[in-house]
């Protein structure tokens, strides 16, 4: 699992890799800190590539994706991005090990 700060970064994810999870987590809300313990366990147990990005440490990135892809912002928030293109996104307490390895 590995941090994204930039944008630069997150554009050469879309273009790089056919198929990835991405999480946008807060490093202070404990909803958002039990999502971030599902979606690890669940990507340290899998083969998928997984990302993540600190809200406070990456507002402008956090943005971004909201504003490129047409998908409001939450905290804590997961995406699978298929192609390019996110395919599947959820939040809160509806990011569990369990609904991620469904997809």
């Amino acid at each position: 699992m590995k941090k994204i700060h930039s944008i630069n970064d997150f554009e050469s994810l879309l273009q790089s890799e056919d198929r990835f999870f991405f999480l946008k987590h807060s490093l202070t809300c404990p909803i958002s800190g039990k999502a971030f313990d599902e979606y690890s366990s669940f990507i340290n147990s899998s083969t998928e590539n997984g990302y993540y990005l600190a809200v406070q440490d990456s507002r402008e990135l956090s943005g971004y994706i909201a504003e490129k892809f047409a998908i409001r912002h939450e905290s804590p928030q997961a995406f699978l991005f298929i192609d390019g293109k996110p395919s599947w996104n959820d939040s809160h307490f509806k990011i569990t090990e369990k609904a991620l390895k469904a997809l």
